[in-house]
């Protein structure tokens, strides 16, 4: 297994292209010499399971451009592949398709290079790398993380893993909004119906009490609107008129005034919900680079919007109010600032983005990791960024993911229908640790053992589970077959890598890979799937897509198991079959791995 640095450094540049890519070259060089053709459009697909072979060229689109018919141009350029590249050994014709079947050599040499690369796929940001700057999380400070937000969480976590991967630098950011009329509304009723509770006397998280009273001012300002009503208001009058609304609209004045007992107030909850947000980010394995606060940032943006007036961007109407006038995109007349003067979140989100690149000059893109439900919201913010003249503005980017549902329907927050983020956690380690008995996967473990162990699954459960929906789909969440050792779940990956480490921990001594040996057609469908990791992971980046890395995942493993079952392993009496065998195994709990990681899930060692 040992080669020279040269010979590696040429096996890591072959590897690091696929298959795909390099026969392309080779079919443009043959074109370009044969038939003068410079730059032609190539498209390649799996063979057909009823063909020999393991990759297709179609030749239709070739056909017009050399003149020539299927049988005489597949002709061609299959003699030619087989005389000038390592890769195909042979290759068929049949109607306007180019067969070709990989040598088994070159999937043998493939597998010697993957197991040289730990980071396989993986681009290593140079000193002149792009800059990214993803947001994600950006709670308000009014109520605990739920189960929303940890979608939102785990997919900007690993959409910078994944951009990482790509070669970028990333910047792990959210912005807090730790301002507005929801945060009045919960300092109110603490105010008013609390005024002494603390985390440390109620014994609730910090975060999972302030929700406590955004719950609590929903339910009484109800009240007071039902009674305006009984007394012959209009609904929508008693709305605007219930004196608990007008008290948090006070309070969010005086807040902007900077009250000196508004602030400390404030101060204080908000410090409670920080600590309960950080522990809650611990458990899930989410940190960040930086963090930015709407109360500091929404000044700036107040006064960028000052400054658009004077450029005539916005304008300003009668009561005082100001606004952008987007009709010509296509958009609507947009509010900035109310007639009194208060900030919008529109306001806060251009001091934000206008902040972040002053702090970061190398930044070169902004990914805001947001639900759908804010679709117009970011159409707005960054055309408008345009008008205001920031060139970075082309460079940003919604990732934009559907909302989570439960069995009962959408959460609501003021209602206190929402599943509380810190309570999935626990209850999905303590399903894991319900179906891993159940499966007898916990034989020989001691109690802390076990405690580790269903923190994994339970956590590993939940990421999959979330990421392997595409983000623009809305998910509907159960937890119970999240944890499914058989279906397309975390444990059904996590116990295939945990399979395999058993397999190596019997090894004794250093495998070694005979280059000459013969594969069967299970053992190169996994070769064929490792080989196009690269090309997952670009495309992945690109589309901003956690889910193709599952999906890659799930066949992976799918066709180890089926491997495992048909294939003898540590059975098999030829000692460089069972190496081979061995090692094709290593590599599989190595992409695993990998892949794992761009997804945030923990691996166990054993199940």
């Amino acid at each position: 297994m040992e080669s020279s640095p040269k010979g590696f450094i040429i096996i890591f540049a072959l590897y690091m292209e696929s298959l795909e890519q390099s026969l392309s070259q080779s079919v443009s060089d043959h074109l370009c010499s044969a038939y003068d053709l410079l730059d032609p459009k190539l498209e390649f697909q799996a063979t057909r399971k009823d063909f020999e072979g393991d990759i297709t060229l179609v030749l239709f689109p070739l056909l017009k451009l050399t003149r020539q018919n299927p049988m005489v141009l597949g002709e061609k350029i299959g003699a030619y592949l087989v005389e000038q590249t390592k890769e195909v050994s042979h290759f068929n014709v049949v109607s306007g398709f180019l067969n070709l079947t990989i040598s088994e050599a070159y999937y043998l040499r493939f597998l010697e290079a993957f197991l040289k690369l730990p980071h396989y796929g993986h681009i290593k940001p140079g000193s002149d790398a792009p800059t990214v700057m993803v947001e994600f999380s950006s709670p308000n400070t009014n109520k605990p993380l739920h189960l929303g937000h940890i979608r939102n969480n785990l997919l900007g976590d690993s959409v910078s893993k994944i951009l990482e991967a790509n070669g970028h630098h990333v910047i792990k950011t959210q912005i807090i909004n730790d301002r507005g009329i929801h945060i009045c509304k919960s300092m109110l009723a603490w105010q008013r119906y609390g005024g002494v509770e603390t985390p440390e006397s109620s014994g609730l998280k910090g975060d999972q009490l302030v929700g406590k009273y955004y719950v609590l001012f929903e339910k009484k300002y109800r009240e007071q609107v039902a009674q305006l009503v009984a007394q012959g208001k209009f609904e929508a009058a008693s709305e605007k008129e219930a004196p608990l609304l007008l008290e948090a609209q006070q309070m969010l004045r005086e807040w902007e005034n900077n009250d000196p007992e508004v602030r400390k107030l404030w101060a204080q909850m908000n410090q409670w919900v920080y600590e309960g947000f950080e522990s809650t980010y611990h458990k899930l394995g989410i940190d960040f680079d930086s963090y930015y606060y709407e109360s500091e940032t929404y000044l700036l943006g107040k006064s960028i919007i000052e400054q658009g007036l004077d450029k005539g961007v916005f304008y300003k109407q009668e009561d005082e109010s100001v606004w952008i006038d987007l009709t010509d995109e296509g958009l609507d007349e947009k509010l900035l600032l109310r007639s009194d003067g208060t900030a919008v979140y529109m306001t806060q989100d251009i001091g934000t983005a206008t902040q972040r690149v002053s702090d970061h000059p190398k930044v070169e893109g902004m990914v805001y990791t947001v639900g759908n439900e804010q679709d117009y919201h970011f159409k707005v913010l960054f055309l408008v960024l345009k008008k205001l003249g920031y060139s970075w503005a082309e460079s940003l980017f919604h990732l934009s993911y559907g909302m989570v549902d439960l069995p009962s329907g959408k959460m609501k927050s003021r209602e206190g229908t929402v599943v509380d983020a810190d309570d999935l956690i626990d209850q999905m380690k303590n399903t894991a640790g319900k179906i891993a008995a159940e499966h007898g996967k916990i034989e020989g473990l001691d109690e802390e053992q076990r405690e580790a162990l269903y923190q994994k699954i339970g956590l590993g459960a939940l990421k999959y589970f979330i990421l392997k929906v595409d983000p623009k789909k809305r998910i509907l969440f159960d937890p119970e077959a999240s944890v499914d050792f058989n279906g397309n779940t975390g444990p059904f990956i996590q116990y295939a890598y945990a399979r395999i480490q058993s397999l190596i921990r019997k090894v004794e001594g250093e495998l070694q890979l005979n280059l000459d040996l013969n594969l069967v057609d299970k053992e190169k469908e996994i070769l064929k799937h490792l080989s196009t990791y690269p090309t997952l992971i670009r495309t992945a980046g690109e589309q901003y897509s956690p889910a193709l890395v599952a999906n890659y995942l799930f066949d992976l493993v799918k066709l180890f198991n089926s491997f495992y079952q048909n294939v003898s392993v540590f059975g098999e009496q030829d000692q460089e079959l069972q190496s081979l065998r061995l090692l094709l195994c290593q590599a599989v709990a190595n992409n695993i791995e990998s892949a794992c990681g761009l997804l945030g899930i923990p691996l166990p060692d054993s199940m």
